[in-house]
């Protein structure tokens, strides 16, 4: 059974690695759409007031995904490709992984009762409707983020992409009834943020059970060492507090600057980076479970091949991306975000830009170091260059808070760039 797998050649290792990646863009693209219509209908179906505490309840909920839950995600991606190389197809330990994500679902709960009070009353005025669903949301995305994984790590692409695309049409149908008249309130319009993962796990048992019987004869491998609860649980952590370190890079100018309509000026700028970084989660989902695969059977060339050629294709695209803002982007983003004529700088966005380049490229380097083991090394890395964007943004070296917010964004994500490039190359 090994040998079978090991013999498959590079080529049709990176054609199925492209072809997987492919799959994902399409349905993560898909979800992107119908993400941007459910706020876009919401802002029909309610006033301003009710449209900020859902996107608030968002907003929540998306940090929450991402520190939290895409962890075990990554974990459950990288250990079952690396097993598949090597011929385990079947009887995957999960015990560990189910573990940590209970783990952090509980750590969550009890923060979230602790803090009932305060959430319920300064996030959401007092509208214990949004708490709970905020609550009951967060915990259906821990099954969620547990069953991508899953498929990731099997290389079932098809049925993850319809997993989150199921799950994007669900949330997207309840805004849509608010404004038919069926439903009324913020809080149906919220309802839809915790049907979709609800709705979205019904693709996991046709999906199991079509894995099962094509492999229902497969070896059940004994448990590796890092299967177990220490080495998942450090993978895990570092995986943490680099979506944390993410997430700082993100968001932290938006806090960090004195007002609320500089932060709206920084929040829109940003978008520049978030709407690529969003997309590029299909191929990160899909590197991960290649390069695992490639680094379990030695494919040492094909490990480069694949990071080369992700790294080519980034470039072309923020290059492109450079290009157009420098010709109209001011332009775009005055039109667009509705904004004063001369805020937005011609060179500044075309630095959002190149940061986003660089953003991307030290995703791909830390697919590499996660799929390597080096996942405490690349938290690191993060952790360095959030920090330094916290300093950079604290500092008034840079007396406009937007160029500075977009200078600081660029210089963190060159820093982690050439952070996560050194230890690809020592890993190599």
């Amino acid at each position: 059974m090994a040998s079978s797998r090991t013999a498959a050649s590079p080529a049709s290792d990176d054609r199925a690695y492209v072809r997987g990646a492919r799959i994902l863009s399409i349905g993560i693209a898909s979800t992107g759409l119908f993400t941007f219509l459910f706020f876009a209908v919401a802002g029909h179906a309610l006033d301003h007031d009710g449209y900020g505490r859902v996107s608030l309840l968002w907003s929540v909920l998306f940090i929450v995904m991402s520190v939290l839950y895409r962890p075990v995600e990554q974990l459950l991606s990288r250990t079952i490709a690396a097993r598949r190389a090597r011929g385990a197809v079947g009887g995957h330990p999960l015990r560990t992984p189910a573990t940590i994500q209970a783990g952090f679902a509980a750590a969550f709960l009890v923060a979230a009762l602790v803090l009932r009070e305060p959430i319920t009353d300064d996030l959401f005025d007092g509208k214990q409707a949004l708490y709970w669903i905020l609550v009951a949301s967060a915990l259906a995305y821990a099954a969620s983020y547990f069953a991508r994984g899953y498929l990731a790590g099997h290389q079932m692409f098809g049925f993850y992409g319809g997993l989150v695309l199921f799950e994007s049409i669900t949330r997207f149908c309840f805004p849509v009834a608010v404004v038919a008249g069926l439903l009324s309130g913020e809080a149906w319009v919220a309802a839809g943020i915790l049907a979709a993962p609800l709705a979205s796990l019904l693709v996991v048992p046709w999906a199991l059970r079509l894995h099962h019987r094509a492999h229902a004869e497969e070896e059940r491998p004994r448990e590796d060492a890092e299967d177990r609860l220490g080495g998942s649980a450090r993978f895990a952590g570092s995986v943490a507090l680099i979506q944390l370190s993410e997430q700082a890079l993100l968001n932290v100018a938006v806090l960090l600057v004195a007002d609320a309509a500089t932060a709206g000026l920084v929040f829109s700028a940003l978008l520049i980076a978030r709407a690529p970084l969003q997309l590029f989660q299909a191929i990160q989902t899909s590197l991960l479970p290649h390069l695992a695969s490639l680094e379990a059977t030695e494919g040492k060339q094909a490990f480069a091949r694949a990071i080369r050629q992700t790294l080519l294709a980034i470039a072309g695209f923020a290059g492109l991306a450079a290009l157009g803002l420098l010709a109209i982007g001011p332009w775009v983003m005055e039109l667009v975000f509705d904004a004063q004529e001369g805020v937005y700088g011609r060179i500044g966005l075309v630095v959002i830009a190149v940061g986003m380049g660089l953003h991307l490229s030290a995703g791909t380097l830390n697919q590499a170091a996660l799929a390597r083991g080096y996942a405490h090394q690349a938290a690191a890395a993060w952790l360095l260059a959030a920090g330094a964007f916290v300093a950079w943004m604290l500092l008034p070296v840079v007396g406009d808070e937007l160029l500075r917010a977009e200078t600081g964004y660029a210089g963190a994500a060159a820093l982690l760039c050439a952070l996560l490039y050194a230890l690809y190359r020592a890993g190599r």
